[in-house]
């Protein structure tokens, strides 16, 4: 039989136990010590869901190899605003883990961040000409100066030889871009890092099994009412952050908040193809990124990607999209059907309409077997043999589903956060490139939410983020010193 009972007021709810939630939990404590923090996570342990090392690729998004970010325009030009963008946001999260790593907050960083260049590579006239004008593009920018183009077969083996081994490259046109300073990044592990600081911290815990079922307005505060499996917790806070993953929608649904009408979801699963031949796997040290898919989603871009996971180095290929009405992994079946409400119908159907090509892909890759995906594998491995590739199980995403500012349904790729008016709650909505990005993210929050804080650690919140209210883009000599000291903190390739 279970109790109910409430306990005293906090001043931030965090729900989830994610990579979003650790690290607005220390950028708080480090802006204001005294806060009093309560975390609480539906399963048994940290960074299960979207933050684990195998529900994610990794990438540490920095734009260096990603084309989803860079489309080309109808006139042929190339828009690279958005790989700016997230290249500068990157760019913070290396500055707000080098500050962990002078503090001794983080002992080790190659726990959980490891050099791994970057490349892009395509085939085909069309698509060759295309990486060409990007890499133009690109070169302009001194962030992206280091980036190499080639389209020499030999040149391209010396990057990453299991792209080229049994390519008939004389047959077709090739081309690839490098990029050294590229990353691979555990976010499972920087969120247990983050944790185990946080919780060291006074007025800071943590309840695993512990399921957020309701969040109502009462006064200035929320109340967050908590199920555990030997009693149920009402908790009263003056902010509540929902870091939820997929199950993010269905919490701020439940708030009540105006701002949350006419949001849906739309989710996404996916899968691995995991090299288990340690020969093969030696052989590959690049995250290669190619084109994707006509109606593909952008968490759906192939690439044959090195990763480092607990010291080891892997190797996988993917992810191959699915389609299930689970909005996380550990999720419910039902969870599609649960989120679905009058406010935002309409918007859902609208882009079931216009978005067949997702909808056949999806389908296709559902249908997908081992021996099908073993062939999409070997575009970017020629060699591949099936035996040393298994399948392994990926995160699952959930597409911002919203209306534009014609009132029209529109699929949203990337990440949302959404907050009520008075900023008293906040949660994310959306994929990748999320993690990479998180302290940017998390920085733009706490400036909307707690704007009092916000103009009052100026100081502090450039000494933890040197280039704090600045564009790196418009700074050069100011990036190529961040860049150096971060490489040099975290131990990465320079």
């Amino acid at each position: 039989m279970t109790s109910t009972s409430n306990i005293n007021e906090v001043d931030v709810v965090l729900v989830g136990a994610g990579i979003m939630s650790a690290t607005l939990g220390v950028l708080l404590k480090e802006l204001q010590p005294d806060l009093k923090i309560q975390i609480f996570e539906r399963l048994d342990q940290p960074a299960v869901e979207s933050s684990a090392a195998w529900n994610n690729a990794g990438t540490g998004h920095s734009a260096y190899c990603e084309l989803n970010y860079t489309p080309e325009k109808a006139d042929g030009t190339i828009d690279i605003t958005k790989a700016i963008n997230i290249c500068e946001s990157f760019g913070n999260s290396r500055q707000f883990w080098t500050y962990l790593v002078n503090k001794g907050i983080i002992k080790d960083p190659k726990s959980f961040i490891n050099s791994v260049p970057h490349m892009s590579f395509v085939w085909g006239d069309k698509n060759v000409s295309f990486l060409e004008k990007r890499f133009e593009a690109l070169k302009q920018f001194h962030m992206f100066k280091d980036m190499e183009f080639s389209k020499d077969a030999a040149q391209i083996k010396q990057w990453a030889p299991l792209i080229i081994e049994g390519r008939p490259t004389e047959k077709e046109a090739i081309a690839a871009t490098f990029m050294k300073l590229g990353t691979d990044v555990n976010f499972g592990a920087l969120t247990k890092e983050l944790l185990n600081y946080l919780t060291s911290l006074p007025n800071v815990s943590i309840t695993y099994n512990a399921s957020v079922d309701d969040l109502t307005r009462v006064g200035t505060n929320w109340q967050v009412a908590i199920a555990t499996p030997n009693k149920k917790v009402n908790v009263l806070s003056k902010f509540v952050f929902v870091g939820a993953g997929g199950g993010s929608l269905h919490l701020l649904q439940k708030s009540k908040i105006k701002e949350i009408d006419g949001f849906g979801g739309f989710p996404v699963g996916g899968q691995w193809l995991r090299c288990t031949n340690s020969e093969i796997i030696a052989k590959h040290h690049a995250k290669v990124y190619g084109q994707a898919s006509v109606g593909a989603p952008p968490m759906s871009v192939p690439h044959l990607d090195t990763r480092t996971i607990n010291g080891k180095s892997a190797l996988l290929f993917g992810p191959f999209a699915g389609f299930s009405t689970k909005f996380l992994k550990n999720g419910s079946y039902s969870d599609l059907f649960k989120s679905i409400n009058a406010k935002n119908i309409g918007p859902i159907i609208q882009v079931g309409l216009d978005n067949m090509d997702l909808t056949k892909y999806l389908i296709k890759e559902v249908l997908k077997s081992h021996s099908g995906k073993v062939e999409a594998l070997k575009e970017y491995f020629p060699d591949a043999n099936g035996k040393d590739w298994k399948i392994e199980i990926a995160g699952q995403r959930v597409q911002v589903i919203k209306k534009d500012k014609n009132g029209k349904g529109v699929l949203q790729f990337g990440t949302e956060v959404v907050s009520s008016a008075d900023g008293s709650i906040a949660g994310l909505l959306g994929a990748s490139p999320g993690a990479s990005t998180t302290v940017s993210i998390m920085l733009k929050l706490i400036k909307t939410c707690f704007p009092e804080l916000e103009q009052q650690s100026q100081d502090k919140l450039k000494e933890m983020i040197p280039s704090y209210g600045l564009k790196l883009r418009d700074h050069e000599a100011l990036s190529n010193e961040i860049l150096e000291k971060t490489s040099k903190a975290l131990q990465l390739d320079f």
